[in-house]
């Protein structure tokens, strides 16, 4: 029987597919200088991107890891995002 082959970027650690994502979220912009009204009134959130596996997610939070180990169970550069702040997940093709 032919494995029809994944068109998403992904890995595989423990029997477990873990697929690559391009993941585009709010992060607070904050300052401490002077400010008039109108500078103020147009401060908005830094829309940020970041590309990773997703280790996990349920309704309340995203993880996300970048590194891993091939030969242990061992995630690193992790990452855990509210899902209040996350705007798009696009799964990544090869």
């Amino acid at each position: 029987m032919n494995r029809k082959k994944s068109k998403y970027r992904n890995i595989k650690i423990n029997n477990k597919r873990y697929y690559f994502y391009k993941i585009i979220w709010q992060d607070i912009l904050g300052d401490a200088g002077h400010a008039t009204s109108k500078e103020f009134d147009a401060m908005r959130p830094a829309i940020k991107t970041t590309y990773g596996f997703i280790y996990n997610k349920n309704k309340k939070y995203l993880w996300t890891f970048n590194t891993y180990d091939e030969k242990e169970d061992e995630f690193t550069d992790r990452n855990v995002f509210p899902m209040g702040v996350v705007l798009n997940i696009e799964k990544i093709e090869i």
